[in-house]
Parts: structure tokens; C-alpha cells; sequence
């Protein structure tokens, strides 16, 4: 059943701690806090949703001691709840890029594929490769064989380099176990199997239409192969993991999850063996830590104890800042809720007619827009949003989550280190990035909203 408006706010919402001017105000100025630190002061993330989430206590009225033990609290319940899943999630990718899986898998779709089909298999290269990394670690792993892949076809360096990255996006802004995603449904209280299930039913037509059909923007932007890497993503690695061992090693979490989901499902005996099996095994932290356990030895094995215990050190410290992003977030968002402002807007848009995931969707783009960050955009909207879960079943609440996902990615722009970092590697002007991977973002995120919006229709 289709529920696209917020029913009215739940009674378990926290009373308002003052007017509701105040409270708008105090949450007005905590964003803004967080927006100038960011874009003018260029002060990290943490720092900034740190001061935002002081800056909405203590405007609204609450004491200083108050406004602190709203954000420790919020920032500990985070860190415990999706700081382990990141951390996890770090481990595995550097597992597969480190054992040489990753390659593994990008030589044999890309080697398999006829020049026409070149872009669509470069779009499922990004999404398998885009599964278990971080968008930034995964396109710095793809760019040697978008060189390689282009100069070899003779296509242009945008029609076979956008398909990568819209895969890379779409998982990093809707698929657990990325951060975002992750944050967002611990956030909501969203179910992460029925998030995940829905999730993959939303990126694969979103990336279709970003990727390999927008990707033909290519033969009207003419950027030559830089001279990068040549060579590198030749290399042959004798100790490489075979094909299906690789696809089933970053697969198994995924089926983990979807195993809990399906069995919540169609299984509706909460006591049944089948049921509470698939329910412990699909646990996000269960199901992330058998795949890392599996992986030591699936993709691990060849490089040896050494080796292994190498990679999954140097794994963490690359995502401390995540981890510290994602865990301020959580401060920020408590102080929202203890302040009585959720309650404020749940209120005002149980007497409106808008969209409860079109909203989502928006404050996430503006976010997105100011910060340049999906991660902190993702974190911030489902904080300030977390009350309009109250009436919404399940299916919808994963909905909102994905809605909130879809709007983090929008138009990245000169304030997004993203976008710097996709010009520099396809060695495009402002101009030519803008028109590339800022317009397939752009689209990317409309599509994503509209494919969240149909299946609003029906669940």
C-alpha cells in the first residue's frame, strides 16, 4: 500500500524544549554552523558537526552540560553502531585490492565484453568493485583500467569512464554497507535487508540511465587518454584469486542479508529454526564479519599470515575520518532529537501536503549542495528527519533512507573533493567536469528519486 504523505507525528516524539521559533532557529543555525565551517573555514567535518550540534543545545535554550551529554551520547551510540560496520566494510576492500580480486574481476568482465558492450560492462565493473569499497578508494583502483579499456577501443575516455563512476555512486550513496546508507538506517530504524533488497531494485535501472546511456555525452566531450599508468593495469598476478572465488567472497555478506530479509518475510514463525539461523547470520555485524574471516582465507590466502595482517592493518586508518564523520553526525543528530526540533518538523509536515520521501530527498540535496559532502549531507538530513519514521511501515522507512541517499549525490560541484579528484584523473577542465560528471550525478540522484518514488506505489 502506497503511503506518500506523513500520517500525523507518533506520540513517542520528544516534547519541544522551547518555542518553536527558537527551535527552528537553533536548527537553522546549527546547519549553518556546520555549512561555514566547512566551505569558508575549510575545517574537517567532525569539528564542524561537532560545533553544529553544540551551537542547536545551546540556541535552544539547553545548558552547556546538557547540550554535551545529548552530542557524547549521540556519538557513542553511532560509533558502536555503525563504526564497526565501516570498519569492516574497510577491511574486506582493502582484502580484495590488496589479493589482487579486485583486477581479477575487472579483467574478466572487461575481457569478455565486445567494444559496443564495453561501457555497459564497465558499468557493472563499478557496481561489483563499488559493492564493498569506498567511492574514493574504488575510483583511484579503476582509473588504470579506464585508460587501458579506452586507448584500446579507441571510445572516448568519458563514455567509457562514466559508466565506472556511476556505479561506483550508486552504491556509495544507496547500497549498505557503505557509510551513508548505513548511517541512515541506523538512524531511520530501517530494516537493512529489506534497505539492501530495495536498494539493488533502485540502482541497477538508475545506473543504466546515468552510466552507459549517459555516457554517450562522451562523443561531444573530447578528452584525450592521459598517458598515466600505462602498462599497470596489463600486469598479470600469478597469486591471484580466481574469478568466482572473488565474486562469491564479496558476495556472501549481501546473501547474508538478503537471507535475514527474505526469511522475515515469508517465515512467520519468529521462533523457527530456519528463521533465527538466517536472523543471526544476517546481522550486519555477523554477516560483515564472516565475510572479512573469509576472505583472510578466500582472497588472503595467497599472500600469506604477513601479508594478511599488513592489509587489514593499513586498512583502518584511511577511514578514521569517516568514522569520525559518521559518529559526530550522530551527536548532531541527538541533539536534534533532544531538543524537541524533530517533533517540530514531523508536526509540520503531518499538516502538509508534501511528499514525506520527496522531502528527504530535497533536504538531502540541499545539504549536499552546501557541504559538498554525501556523507555528511546523508548523516545530517536523517538526523533532522528521523521523527517523520513514526507512522511508516517498513517498506517505506527503507524508502526514505534510499530517498535520503538518492538526494546525498546531487550535482557534486567545486566544493566537493569528488569532483576534483574525477578532474584531475580524466584531466578535464571545470567546464568539461561540470558537464560530465556533475550533470551524470545530477542524474543519477533524479533517477534514484524517481525509481524510489515507484516503488512507493507499490509497497
Amino acid at each position: 500500500m502506497s503511503v506518500p504523505l506523513i500520517a500525523a507525528a507518533g506520540t513517542d516524539l520528544v516534547e519541544p524544549v522551547a518555542s518553536e521559533g527558537r527551535l527552528v532557529l537553533a536548527a537553522l543555525l546549527g546547519i549553518g554552523v556546520i555549512v561555514v565551517l566547512i566551505i569558508a573555514a575549510k575545517v574537517h567535518p567532525f569539528l564542524a558537526l561537532t560545533g553544529g550540534a553544540l551551537t542547536v543545545g545551546v540556541v535552544a535554550g539547553v545548558d552547556v552540560e546538557t547540550a554535551i551529554a545529548s552530542y557524547t551520547t549521540g556519538f557513542g551510540a553511532t560509533a558502536a553502531g555503525v563504526g564497526i560496520l565501516i570498519a569492516l566494510g574497510a577491511m574486506f576492500g582493502k582484502l580484495l585490492a590488496d589479493s589482487g580480486g579486485a583486477d581479477q574481476i575487472v579483467d574478466t568482465i572487461i575481457g569478455r565484453s565486445s567494444p559496443r558492450a564495453l561501457p555497459w560492462a564497465m558499468a557493472v565493473v563499478g557496481a561489483i568493485i563499488g559493492l564493498p569499497m569506498f567511492f574514493e578508494i574504488g575510483l583511484v583502483l579503476l582509473m588504470p583500467v579506464i585508460y587501458l579499456v579506452a586507448r584500446r577501443s579507441g571510445q572516448s575516455l568519458v563514455t567509457i569512464g562514466i559508466p565506472a563512476l556511476a556505479g561506483l555512486s550508486a552504491m556509495h550513496g544507496l547500497v549498505p554497507p557503505h557509510p551513508g546508507p548505513l548511517t541512515a538506517i541506523d538512524y531511520l530504524h530501517a530494516d537493512l535487508g529489506t534497505t539492501l533488497a530495495l536498494g539493488v531494485a533502485v540502482a541497477i535501472p538508475t545506473v543504466i540511465i546515468a552510466g552507459p546511456v549517459f555516457g554517450l555525452v562522451g562523443r561531444y566531450v573530447d578528452v584525450p587518454v592521459p598517458h598515466r599508468f600505462e602498462g599497470k593495469a596489463d600486469e598479470e598476478y600469478a597469486t591471484r584469486p580466481s574469478f568466482a572465488i572473488t565474486i562469491a567472497s564479496v558476495l556472501l555478506p549481501v546473501v547474508l542479508m538478503m537471507g535475514k530479509a527474505l526469511a522475515d518475510i515469508f517465515i512467520d514463525d519468529a521462533t523457527d529454526p530456519l528463521r533465527r539461523t538466517l536472523d543471526v547470520l544476517g546481522t550486519p555485524l555477523i554477516a560483515l564479519g564472516i565475510a572479512v574471516v573469509v576472505a583472510m582465507f578466500t582472497l588472503g590466502g595467497r599472500m600469506g599470515r604477513d601479508g594478511v595482517s599488513k592489509s587489514l592493518e593499513s586498512s583502518l586508518p584511511g577511514v578514521a575520518g569517516i568514522l569520525l564523520i559518521v559518529a559526530a553526525g550522530g551527536g548532531f543528530k541527538q541533539s536534534l532529537v533532544d531538543t524537541g526540533i524533530g517533533t517540530i518538523v514531523a508536526e509540520r509536515v503531518a499538516d502538509s501536503n508534501i511528499s514525506v520521501l520527496v522531502l528527504a530527498w530535497f533536504v538531502a540535496v540541499l545539504i549536499r549542495l552546501a557541504t559538498g559532502s554525501a556523507t555528511v549531507a546523508t548523516v545530517t538530513a536523517s538526523g533532522l528527519l528521523a521523527p517523520l519514521t513514526a507512522q511508516l511501515s517498513n517498506g517505506e522507512v527503507s524508502l526514505m533512507v534510499l530517498a535520503i541517499g538518492a538526494g546525498s549525490v546531487f550535482f557534486s560541484h567545486v566544493n566537493d573533493a569528488g569532483f576534483w579528484l574525477v578532474k584531475e584523473y580524466f584531466g578535464m577542465s571545470v567546464g568539461q567536469t561540470l558537464k560530465t560528471w556533475s550533470a551524470m550525478e545530477t542524474l543519477l540522484s533524479v533517477c534514484g528519486l524517481v525509481f524510489v518514488m515507484a516503488l512507493n506505489l507499490v509497497i
